[in-house]
């Protein structure tokens, strides 16, 4: 879909058109006498986009009453944008005018975003596609508030969360993990950013014991790939580093997931990596000032007469021995890895996201994502948290007491990987703060990372969770 600014005076005779309004001007828009009376009618009993249907055109109203702009008002934008998206799709709109006369970035870049992401859809592998395609190809702004800068920045983020939702929605048969490595590597041509892929041999030459390990049972190799965008005029010091979770699919291993519904989603298990590949993505298309590098290592976990089983101990690559009670909880080994590979950047900050643990997803389900970290990330998990509010991908603090280490001790090893029943998310996080020296926060985002059912503008899928959090908070980073 193309975003553009325009300045010239729409034709009332051809052009579709959506004008946002506010209570004290919606009486001036250019509608006849009777279109006012329906529309002050509309305006009085809801708080929605109008439709006016004038045979050769429609004509779409918003009128806002907002006295105070919260997050949660912006929220409400970029639902609005979905039911606009609704009304297009079901008018066979293909391009659209948007008149501001509210003239808050606040109100229109939200419903734009939400506009942008509902038109959104993964339909490449339907034979006929003409009754199911999206019609919409074009918007055109005509506003007083927004810059070009403004719209290609909105862009950037919109098609960041596009191309993590392609990689979450791709199934093993395309996406194995070195072809995951090569739509980086496209995606980091098109907006900016560097890759280096490491693969069989560099892996094990580094002991990556973990990614090592939940890869035996596969017939593909495993990849590590590194993403930076280092502008010159970057303001940290040290980088930012983002590690992304790229299990390309989950059987579980031997410890077999059991059967109905636990495994047929099992493709979206890279969330995390599809989040850092479309965060990496808009703030190199941003062009923010802001060094930030990627982690993610990417295997599948299968069974097979080679895989690794219940009562292995494995080395990892910073040199501590793991237990595994369950094959199952094989996430937490790759990231260990590529958190412990971090330490080599020095990294003013970390941050992990991965589809993580269904104990996360259940405890606050598709709402919000879970996050955790040491004493050092304090400053930036408010900041966090914010950013959270700021885009509506709101972050849950767990507590992470001492206490929780407890259950992670092995008898015969430096840790085991499972945790038992209890706080089963949280465990998981401690796994992994074993092998980080440096400010951290994991971000479990197994709730929201893939939807059975639309969610409004996130849609039906993987939804690209974390994509627009990551930027927002890299953004308005300050080192």
């Amino acid at each position: 879909m193309k975003l553009e600014l325009i300045n010239f005076d729409i034709s009332v005779e051809s052009d579709n058109v959506l004008y946002l309004s506010t209570t004290e001007n919606f009486k001036a828009l250019p509608l006849s006498k009777p279109e006012i009376q329906y529309l002050t009618k509309q305006v009085d009993d809801n708080d929605a986009i109008v439709e006016i249907n004038q045979y050769h055109r429609k004509v779409f109203v918003y009128v806002s009453n907002c006295k105070e702009h919260t997050y949660k008002e912006s929220e409400k934008m970029r639902k609005l944008g979905y039911s606009l998206h609704a009304k297009l799709q079901e008018s066979k709109i293909s391009e659209l005018i948007v008149v501001d006369q509210i003239q808050l970035k606040d109100t229109i870049l939200p419903l734009i975003e939400g506009l942008s992401l509902s038109n959104y859809q993964f339909i490449k592998y339907l034979k006929d596609t003409s009754k199911v395609k999206h019609y919409l190809t074009k918007v055109q702004i005509q506003t007083k508030i927004m810059s070009q800068e403004d719209l290609d920045e909105l862009n950037a983020v919109c098609n960041g969360v596009k191309y993590a939702r392609e990689l979450v929605n791709e199934p093993l048969s395309y996406l194995t993990a070195k072809k995951l490595s090569q739509e980086i590597q496209k995606m980091g041509k098109e907006s900016g950013f560097n890759v280096d892929v490491l693969e069989m041999n560099k892996i094990q030459s580094l002991k990556m014991g973990g990614l090592l390990a939940v890869n035996k049972g596969s017939i593909d190799d495993p990849t590590f790939s590194i993403l930076e965008w280092k502008p010159e005029n970057a303001t940290n010091k040290a980088p930012i580093v983002l590690v992304g979770k790229g299990i390309v699919y989950d059987t579980g291993g031997l410890s077999l997931k059991p059967t109905k519904d636990s495994m047929d989603l099992m493709k979206s298990d890279m969330g995390g990596a599809a989040s850092v590949a479309g965060a990496l993505y808009a703030v190199a298309k941003a062009k923010l000032p802001v060094h930030v590098i990627g982690l993610i290592p990417a295997t599948d976990n299968r069974p097979s007469g080679n895989a690794y089983a219940p009562g292995d101990i494995i080395t990892m690559h910073n040199g501590l021995t793991v237990e595994v009670l369950n094959t199952d909880a094989e996430g937490r080994l790759i990231l260990a890895d590529a958190l412990s590979y971090a330490k080599k950047y020095k990294p003013e900050f970390v941050i992990d996201l991965a589809t993580l643990t269904g104990a996360a997803a259940v405890a606050i389900g598709k709402y919000g994502l879970v996050a955790m970290g040491n004493q050092e990330s304090s400053d930036n998990m408010a900041s966090l948290k914010k950013a959270g509010d700021n885009v509506y991908e709101r972050v849950v603090e767990f507590p992470f007491w001492d206490e929780y280490d407890e259950l992670i001790k092995s008898d015969i090893a430096d840790l085991k990987n499972m945790g038992g029943r209890d706080g089963g998310a949280i465990t998981a996080g401690k796994f992994l703060e074993h092998f980080t020296d440096y400010p951290w926060v994991h971000i479990d985002i197994a709730g929201p990372a893939f939807l059975g059912a639309c969610d409004n503008y996130r849609g039906k899928g993987g939804t690209g969770t974390g994509v627009r959090l990551l930027f927002n908070f890299i953004k308005n980073y300050q080192s």
